[in-house]
């Protein structure tokens, strides 16, 4: 059991503890295009999204683009960024390619907003358990000092995301990794592939809250406390909450 998880009232499995672990030390380090300390405030930024005034009538709305005003924000980030933290985080379900247009031409970079949308489905993932777990909010992680990289994958191209991504074939050493051997990617790993970074660590999370690739279509055994049929029973549910079209 790692520290993150040593005094909950129930078992965690100490891969996921591990896996929570490596995914909030990843928000606190210097990413590819925001410093440590961007990242953690992204990560407060999308904890405070759900109290927003505004998010809230937008969302009750008939098109979030019919209401107009200023995020409640905590003031740490530029009001692009809040923006898209807000965005991503109260209704994901409506965002569009006008909209995401619309932020770029507004001053984010491309591989800024990949980021920003990985620090923020991370810093979900590690919320929800702990809602549904009854547990507080996981103390957010001291960010670490340092620049960040501004790697851009060479190979990178336009492809069927709004974004630049990598196909396998134009993967280099550098992106070692990224993908699995043994099956084509699926697009949302080759979503966030303009950031390679991201993609390694949100799947590494994901393969210990969902399960590993290699096993998702193996039916012979059962990996995890309930079957493979309720696993997905409960994602078909919470996709269809959130409005997830994949």
């Amino acid at each position: 059991m790692t520290e993150l998880y040593a005094s909950t009232p129930m078992a965690i499995r100490d891969d996921l503890a591990a896996a929570h672990a490596r995914a909030w030390a990843h928000v606190a380090r210097p990413g590819s295009w925001w410093d440590g300390t961007t990242r953690v405030a992204i990560a407060g930024e999308t904890r405070n999204a759900s109290s927003c005034s505004l998010c809230r009538r937008r969302k009750e709305a008939l098109s979030p683009f019919a209401i107009e005003g200023t995020h409640d924000s905590l003031g740490q980030l530029s009001e692009i960024v809040v923006e898209v933290v807000h965005r991503v985080r109260t209704d994901p379900g409506r965002l569009s390619e006008r909209w995401y247009r619309g932020i770029v031409a507004s001053g984010l970079s491309e591989e800024q907003y990949v980021e920003v949308v990985s620090v923020v489905a991370h810093t979900v993932a590690i919320d929800t358990m702990a809602r549904g777990l009854g547990l507080e909010p996981t103390p957010l992680p001291a960010p670490e000092p340092g620049s960040p990289s501004h790697y851009r994958p060479k190979g990178a191209k336009p492809g069927s995301a709004w974004v630049p991504w990598i196909e396998p074939a134009g993967a280099s050493a550098s992106e070692a990794g990224i993908y699995p051997s043994d099956r084509p990617p699926a697009n949302i790993m080759k979503a966030m592939s303009l950031v390679p970074d991201e993609v390694r660590s949100f799947f590494d999370l994901v393969t210990h809250q969902y399960l590993p690739g290699a096993v998702m279509r193996d039916f012979s055994r059962e990996y995890r406390a309930i079957s493979h049929a309720q696993i997905e029973l409960l994602a078909a549910r919470v996709s269809a909450l959130n409005r997830c079209l994949y």
